[in-house]
């Protein structure tokens, strides 16, 4: 991996706040990650009535966010899927289309959420899994008893297609890796808020998360997807046989089956170390 790699974010932003503080740690990152664009990603939970309504909730989360970070207003940001595979071609997946033939360098591409619009791209064209690579935050490892989270049950086909299309794939499980990542209201309070309008935002949706945090962490999981970018010994990995997601949402495994990286672990004071500097390094507002 060269110094700095061409990067596209796919995030289902408003679902959650762990996406934000994801958001913020890639656009913070430019001695690694050249952020070319962000899509936004199709969700369905409380937060939302629908995929595409959940879609059109993270687009406008995400001109929150980059309207807080001077300097980063102008990074393109589109719409992705208003529903889940199969779906119709989305300003999102187009663009990843063609910024994947932009240069000869790869594409990484981060997808923290339901993986839709990466999916619909790979099936409107194939070809591009010779020039991307997908850093998937999704499921669980493969000896947990359930492959299944949220992103995964979010859209089983989509992540059939990242797991059987061949293309060259990172895939960094939830449990016992990236649930490392967790952190507090006091912490947040300590290194987050005062760090620019940014930082305020990002403390005030952790204080509003829970109504009462004593005793309480959160994981922020979707820093694991961009940790692994900013910095891979962070993110330990390891060659193995891409998984089958079965019916029953469990994994199947078949030594035939070609080979992708599964994180191991997650460094999770590293991470929020670097994540706490980037973050106070900013001017204030």
């Amino acid at each position: 991996m060269s110094a700095v790699v061409r990067a596209v974010l796919d995030t289902d932003t408003y679902n959650e706040i762990d996406d934000q503080f994801a958001v913020v740690y890639a656009l913070l990152s430019p001695e690694r990650i050249r952020l070319e664009a962000i899509y936004a990603a199709p969700f369905h939970n409380g937060r939302s009535t629908g995929p595409g309504d959940g879609m059109l909730k993270s687009h406008a989360e995400i001109r929150r966010l980059l309207d807080r970070m001077p300097g980063h207003a102008d990074v393109p940001v589109h719409q992705g899927s208003t529903s889940w595979l199969p779906a119709s071609p989305s300003a999102a997946s187009q663009d990843l289309i063609a910024r994947a033939y932009l240069s000869e360098e790869p594409l990484y591409v981060l997808a923290i959420g339901a993986p839709t619009n990466v999916a619909a791209a790979l099936k409107a064209e194939p070809g591009i899994a010779e020039r991307i690579v997908v850093v998937w935050l999704g499921g669980n490892p493969r000896y947990w008893h359930r492959a299944v989270e949220f992103n995964v049950e979010q859209d089983p086909a989509a992540s059939h297609v990242l797991l059987d299309s061949g293309v060259p794939l990172v895939h960094v499980p939830c449990r016992n890796v990236t649930e490392h990542l967790r952190t507090t209201q006091a912490e947040i309070e300590r290194h987050v808020r005062g760090a620019g309008a940014i930082g305020d935002y990002l403390a005030d949706i952790y204080a509003g998360w829970y109504p009462e945090h004593f005793g309480r962490s959160k994981v922020l999981w979707d820093l694991g997807a961009v940790a692994w970018l900013v910095n891979p010994a962070w993110v330990p990995t390891a060659q193995v046989h891409s998984p089958l997601l079965t019916a029953e949402g469990t994994w199947s495994h078949d030594p035939r089956r070609h080979l992708i990286r599964e994180a191991l672990w997650v460094d999770r004071d590293a991470v929020f170390r670097d994540l706490f500097t980037k973050l106070r390094r900013r001017p204030p507002r």
